[in-house]
């Protein structure tokens, strides 16, 4: 990991929130912005913002969230995702970050990220292929 990042420091995005980020189980006039997508918001907002302090060789993954869906936005609205970094540690990176639609605060969460080396990811995970190879009749 690059130089540079260090707790306080936030990064927003703003996602739009159409039918395939939507509830349907309630009625087509009762589409609100689903949890699973909320969670993928946030997820993509810290891995872009810890992105940019990684060298080429390396990405992070998800470790932890635990999030909080305090209300409803509706379908065609949009949200903004504020993540801010509460703490660096060796190759972990923990966010706070706060959900907010145009009228409210609709999400609260805390998520730990870990930066990966690419190649010895690719091992491990070739390791993993190659055990389950071995399971298979």
């Amino acid at each position: 990991m690059k130089p540079g990042l260090t707790s306080g420091m936030s990064h927003t995005q703003r996602f739009a929130v159409e039918e395939e980020s939507t509830i349907g189980f309630m009625g087509e006039g009762l589409r609100v912005y689903a949890t699973p997508f909320m969670v993928r918001d946030i997820e993509r907002t810290c891995r872009d913002f810890l992105g940019q302090y990684l060298g080429a060789e390396e990405n992070s993954v998800g470790a932890r969230m635990e999030i909080d869906h305090l209300g409803p936005t509706l379908k065609g609205m949009w949200v903004e995702v504020t993540a801010t970094v509460t703490g660096i540690e060796g190759r972990k990176a923990s966010f706070e970050a706060e959900v907010r639609d145009a009228l409210d605060l609709v999400g609260k969460a805390k998520h730990v990220r870990f930066v990966v080396d690419l190649a010895k990811q690719k091992e491990r995970l070739e390791a993993k292929a190659a055990k389950l190879a071995q399971l298979k009749p």
